[in-house]
């Protein structure tokens, strides 16, 4: 079992809450998302993850914000699991490296799509000029299907 100080300060449990559900919801294989018991039974019974222990439980009430302040140990498990800084999950980074964590996972969810992944490999090579086209008809596009110039983010929501 997760082992560390759950004392819980408001705006610290949703943010934690926030960013797992964040990751829960996009850093998954294509399909569905992983669950709670996935999770925690790879961080547990994973070598890779230094013998931490998890159950289901716990990660739920992380999920949940019902705690807050999970061991060092659970942090840099969960960080590992999800391929993320642990800053990110512990809060510890700044507004712009939050932004660009998050706008990894949003590139690696897009790159789930074969369609998408075909349209970016077959762009390498090109010369700059040739990519800025290509993105400029893009957005023409886009603009005709009455869609946002930029693809709406990971979570479903537009980018301001």
């Amino acid at each position: 079992m997760a082992v560390g100080g759950d004392g819980a300060a408001g705006d610290a449990r949703s943010t934690l809450a926030a960013r797992l559900n964040y990751l829960f919801a996009n850093m998954h294989p294509p399909g569905a998302p992983y669950t709670n018991g996935h999770v925690a039974d790879e961080i547990t019974n994973g070598a890779e993850y230094g013998g931490t222990g998890l159950t289901e439980q716990y990660l739920s009430m992380l999920r949940n914000g019902r705690r807050a302040n999970p061991s060092p140990d659970v942090l840099r498990a969960l960080a590992k699991f999800f391929a993320v800084p642990v800053g990110y999950l512990m809060g510890d980074l700044s507004d712009s490296q939050a932004a660009r964590v998050e706008e990894e996972v949003r590139f690696l969810v897009a790159m789930r799509d074969q369609r998408v992944r075909a349209i970016a490999l077959r762009s390498v090579g090109l010369p700059p000029e040739v990519q800025d086209s290509l993105t400029t008809i893009i957005s023409q596009f886009r603009q005709q299907m009455n869609l946002p110039s930029d693809p709406p983010d990971a979570g479903g929501e537009e980018r301001p």
